[in-house]
């Protein structure tokens, strides 16, 4: 997998589709879109990611996601519907969020002890759901937005991300710079990881870590359902305080 240093007091991660921490040995085939660590659906691989972080194999949070702007406190392990970020204080509960494109941010808040995964497609990102976790994390928590630290992990990239005019629209209506985040080739490409980090910064984020890697272009290492189809495997991004 790879991690983040996020502090010493958490463990945060992206798994890779290799499952290995060798991503060199995994031969990727365009027709096996469940092959390697798949973490969609697959209990024998979860299984696997928990022994590797030390946990129990019912110690994970993951939302059914949406792709809604819907942000929850969690405190004991589950799937909660309807729900792409969730957030706690609780340690020793891995919370996490599963992408194949979309984009991931992860949050620690040491002074409080808290942390938070949230998963950000376009609509998300619209939608501002990365300003609304740090919202609800400040309402809940009293999280200063100062005192996070964040990680933008692997996502598609503006260069794979080709979109047409109506999401370019709903970007420019919700008022995006949209200089910063879009440029024109044959279609709009929108920048997801530059969207998202702008709203970090926004919401008071300092402290912002960027993975920079495409999942749609490195598929030896990640999935990527704009690349493998709307069936290919998951990655986990997660987060966890150290019990």
């Amino acid at each position: 997998m790879r991690t983040y240093d996020l502090g010493p007091d958490v463990v945060a991660f992206s798994t890779l589709r290799c499952g290995s921490v060798d991503p060199g040995r995994q031969v990727v085939r365009a027709d096996m879109t469940y092959n390697g660590f798949n973490q969609w659906r697959a209990s024998g691989n979860r299984l696997r990611l928990a022994q590797q972080l030390g946990i129990g194999a019912d110690d994970f949070v993951v939302p059914h996601q949406t792709h809604s702007d819907h942000v929850a406190y969690v405190s004991q392990p589950g799937q909660p519907d309807d729900v792409d970020a969730v957030f706690t204080d609780v340690a020793g509960l891995c919370i996490c969020v599963s992408t194949a494109d979309c984009i991931p941010v992860l949050l620690h808040d040491p002074r409080h002890h808290a942390v938070a995964a949230i998963h950000a497609g376009w609509r998300g990102t619209v939608a501002r759901i990365v300003r609304q976790t740090v919202q609800a994390m400040q309402a809940r928590l009293g999280t200063q937005a100062a005192d996070l630290r964040a990680v933008i992990g692997p996502g598609i990239s503006l260069q794979a991300f080709e979109v047409g005019q109506e999401v370019y629209d709903a970007f420019l209506a919700a008022g995006f710079p949209m200089e910063r985040i879009a440029v024109q080739r044959d279609k709009w490409h929108i920048d997801l990881w530059e969207a998202n980090r702008l709203q970090l910064e926004e919401a008071g984020v300092q402290d912002i870590q960027m993975a920079g890697v495409c999942t749609y272009t490195h598929p030896d290492l990640y999935y990527s359902a704009r690349r493998l189809g709307i069936q290919a495997g998951r990655i986990l991004n997660g987060i966890m305080l150290r019990a």
